[in-house]
């Protein structure tokens, strides 16, 4: 048993070294953007599947901007002219794309066709702005983003929060998962002047980017953290813009937030797999951006540990509990005793996490008190299911995206 927790202590405490260097020598970072001379003259992205049911809410907010866009500049990119959605876009008068490679079925896939098509049509925008069908933009979105897209940032975010946060604990708890990256990451991130990680949509890219491309070339299961891993690799500059608000919904029920999640999981590495080497090999201290690259170099690693340590003790709890039980040892008491303490310091750690987030977040996520309150409990539950939707991820000899039915039913 004491071998089992001293290799459990050890990948721990490797974890929480690598946490602590890397937090260190990242913070040594200064990519800061150049104003750029470009006009205002944007477009959106929105790749909409059979998404009849939420794409209204979404085109009537970009209708309200305060900063207006042309409803023609706005590109909604479907698989079928059969497609509710169609009738929907010419309500609103906006630009339809209709796929032709259907057989490719990823996000980047279509954004990549919607890119081509603008070309082809020999347009060229200052900036093409990227959303979910299920979106809804704050008023205020496009003008708040102004001015960042002023000071020359390359790639920036709004602040994502969470439409049906209310509807279920699931969707509550799905939406506390972004505020840790954008809440927690992002914004020291920002402060450090190193690359953001961008999760889902609700971002732009500068036109130059997209002239360089020809194309939309980020085609993985999570092709948001793979732009993310071009822009560190790079130098592009990037921002977390916590006054851009829009709405995103969130999937209601577990079953599908695990498909979710195995599918973010998979594409981390398949990524990772991709970029890692690459960025390793660009190290260099005299970079202005070698604290980013130092920290997507090591990426996840260091929780890794931490979580293999976790894993590891549970295990062997597990085993020595059942194991002397079955013996009729009285020893079994002991073991039931410290698996008791271990489960309750485990969600009382995620607990207080939960809380913090809470906290940071204050009234900014659209989220009731009541919510707040059962997704505190439920939240280290919701979590601690990541360890399961992991080794599912890295087994399964296939992850294929799985479409969530959006709109209330």
């Amino acid at each position: 048993m004491i071998v089992f927790r001293i290799i459990s202590l050890t990948f721990i405490f490797i974890g929480g070294i690598m946490a602590i260097v890397v937090s260190f020598f990242s913070k040594k970072n200064n990519n800061k953007p150049k104003r750029k001379n470009d006009n205002h003259n944007f477009c959106i992205l929105i790749p909409a599947r059979y998404e009849s049911r939420v794409i209204e809410d979404l085109l009537v907010s970009i209708k309200n901007q305060t900063h207006k866009i042309n409803m023609k500049d706005v590109y909604v990119i479907v698989e079928s002219k059969e497609d509710e959605t169609v009738n929907i876009c010419k309500k609103y008068g906006t630009s339809v794309v209709i796929r032709k490679h259907l057989e490719l079925k990823r996000k980047g896939y279509a954004l990549d066709e919607a890119v081509k098509y603008i070309l082809g049509k020999k347009l060229r925008y200052d900036a093409y702005f990227i959303f979910d069908a299920d979106n809804i933009l704050d008023k205020n979105y496009i003008k708040n983003m102004i001015p960042v897209f002023d000071k020359g940032y390359d790639l920036s975010c709004g602040y994502r929060n969470c439409k049906n946060g209310n509807d279920s604990v699931v969707a509550a708890s799905s939406a506390l998962t972004f505020s840790l990256v954008n809440t927690v990451f992002n914004e020291k991130k920002n402060k450090e002047t190193r690359n953001i990680t961008f999760s889902g949509t609700g971002f732009y890219i500068r036109g130059y980017l997209i002239d360089k491309w020809k194309g939309y070339p980020f085609h993985t299961l999570t092709e948001d953290y793979e732009i993310s891993s071009y822009a560190t690799l790079n130098n592009l500059t990037t921002f977390y813009n916590t006054k851009s608000v829009f709405y995103d919904e969130q999937p209601v029920r577990f079953k599908d937030t695990i498909n979710q999640r195995i599918r973010w999981i998979r594409g981390y590495f398949d990524v990772r797999k991709i970029y890692t080497k690459k960025m390793f090999k660009a190290l260099d201290k005299a970079d202005a951006n070698n604290g980013s690259k130092i920290d997507e170099t090591v990426g996840i690693l260091p929780y890794i540990f931490m979580v293999l340590g976790l894993v590891t003790w549970f295990l062997s709890l597990i085993f020595f509990l059942v194991y002397n039980f079955l013996l009729k040892n009285e020893v079994w008491k002991s073991h039931l005793t410290e698996f008791i303490i271990y489960m309750l310091i485990v969600y009382l750690s995620l607990f207080v996490m939960t809380l913090v987030i809470i906290i940071l977040e204050g009234n900014k996520i659209d989220l009731s008190f009541k919510t707040k309150i059962k997704v505190l409990f439920y939240n280290p539950i919701f979590m601690a299911t990541y360890i399961p939707c992991a080794i599912r991820a890295l087994t399964a000899k296939e992850v294929s995206w799985k479409k969530v039915e959006h709109g209330k039913k």
